[in-house]
């Protein structure tokens, strides 16, 4: 089973608290490696008011959260039944589990938190095989030479017309192989 992104229903404004119960609760219940990542996606908007300019963080999607898992029994009860959790998005109901997020879709929300969905350290590392999924290189495949963290970069060795050329790409860009 792979870890994929799910969308779960919360009662609006309880985000933030939900997303707290839920990562004590897998944490609590040994669950960590089925539960990964819990995010509350949110843009930051810049407030004009009384002549002064205001940084304010507001959420995309009110009412949901992203959480990264493994969907098996266990973990989709834990989540289901979390204090505040209504339920899961893309799901029929009736004990039907719930489908993924797309990778593009996943992307597009955490990249524009600056989040990657991919973890430099944890599940990417030097030398590991990757597969491009955008961009002008996409459907080749390399290895990672480097990782820039901060800047959510890695350089690729790819085979370009039969030589090894090192290109920089975004970790929203590859896709491990």
């Amino acid at each position: 089973m792979q870890k994929e992104w799910y969308v779960v229903n919360t009662y609006s404004g309880h985000e933030n608290k939900v997303k707290e119960k839920l990562e004590m609760r897998a944490s609590s219940m040994g669950m960590e490696d089925y539960i990964y990542r819990v995010v509350v996606p949110e843009q930051k908007i810049v407030e004009a008011k009384d002549g002064k300019e205001k940084e304010k963080n507001v959420k995309m999607f009110p009412g949901y959260i992203l959480v990264e898992m493994v969907m098996t029994d266990e973990a989709w009860f834990i989540v289901r039944n979390t204090p505040g959790v209504t339920g899961f998005i893309g799901s029929s109901g009736r004990g039907a589990k719930p489908f993924p997020l797309t990778p593009e879709e996943v992307d597009r929300i955490l990249g524009s938190q600056g989040i990657s969905r991919l973890e430099i350290g944890n599940e990417l590392n030097v030398d590991d095989k990757v597969k491009v999924i955008a961009g002008p290189f996409a459907g080749m495949f390399g290895t990672v030479k480097s990782m820039d963290v901060e800047h959510q970069q890695v350089e690729v060795i790819i085979d370009l017309f039969g030589q090894e050329t090192v290109v920089e790409l975004a970790l929203t860009e590859i896709e491990k192989a």
